[in-house]
């Protein structure tokens, strides 16, 4: 059964980050469709819902593989700055368990300080600025 899964599959696109998404989309559409019930607002995300999630398939099925390539880099351009942003707060949680992270009071730079150093003078690399700071 896997081999014939991966026979139909080969030449095809498969699924990339704008087909999770899509997904993911029409799936949410179609959960908040039962909160609607059976208004006119319900079966406005019901059908929107199953739409998306159609073309989803129709994109991984796909062989035309340079337009849908085409498609998710557009995706990924316009979500840069988003996936960034939340790739950043990421890191900084991280930092924050081994790290304090103060900023300098003359140019406002974010400086790391090891946990556990107790009262010390910082000096900003940047603007040379020295400040006390207990970590």
């Amino acid at each position: 059964m896997k081999e014939k899964l991966m026979r139909f599959m080969q030449g095809r696109y498969g699924a990339d980050s704008f087909s999770k998404f899509l997904l993911v989309v029409g799936l949410l559409a179609v959960l908040l469709s039962t909160l609607f019930g059976g208004k006119a607002l319900g079966t406005v995300f019901y059908i929107v819902g199953w739409i998306v999630i159609i073309y989803c398939y129709v994109r991984m099925f796909s062989r035309n593989i340079t337009k849908r390539y085409a498609e998710n880099q557009a995706y990924l351009a316009k979500t840069y700055k988003i996936r960034c942003f939340f790739q950043r707060q990421k890191e900084m949680l991280k930092q924050r368990r081994v790290y304090h992270i103060y900023k300098c009071p003359g140019c406002r730079q974010k400086i790391r300080i090891p946990r556990g150093k107790g009262k010390i003078e910082v000096r900003c690399p940047k603007c040379g600025t020295t400040f006390i700071k207990r970590s």
